[in-house]
């Protein structure tokens, strides 16, 4: 599977979805990144972060509705 922009936003939404779980929870920032995310992701603290930041959601449905638009071009 190659890397493109899907694959990062569903990447992101997998490290949100861990840490949002785990913070309900009443666990720190530095626990959830050094014990869950550090090791499983393979990213540093500050991308850790940054992906807290980034709205997936809104990502994975623009790239959702341009493949479809690009599957109903071809069903004409």
């Amino acid at each position: 599977m190659g890397y493109t922009r899907k694959y990062f936003l569903e990447r992101v939404k997998a490290v949100n979805e861990l840490y949002s779980s785990l913070s309900q929870q009443g666990i720190s920032n530095e626990y959830i990144y050094h014990n869950h995310i550090k090791n499983n992701y393979h990213i540093s603290r500050s991308t850790f972060y940054e992906y807290l930041c980034i709205d997936y959601e809104k990502g994975l449905m623009d790239i959702e509705e341009k493949e479809q638009l690009q599957l109903n071009l071809f069903e004409s």
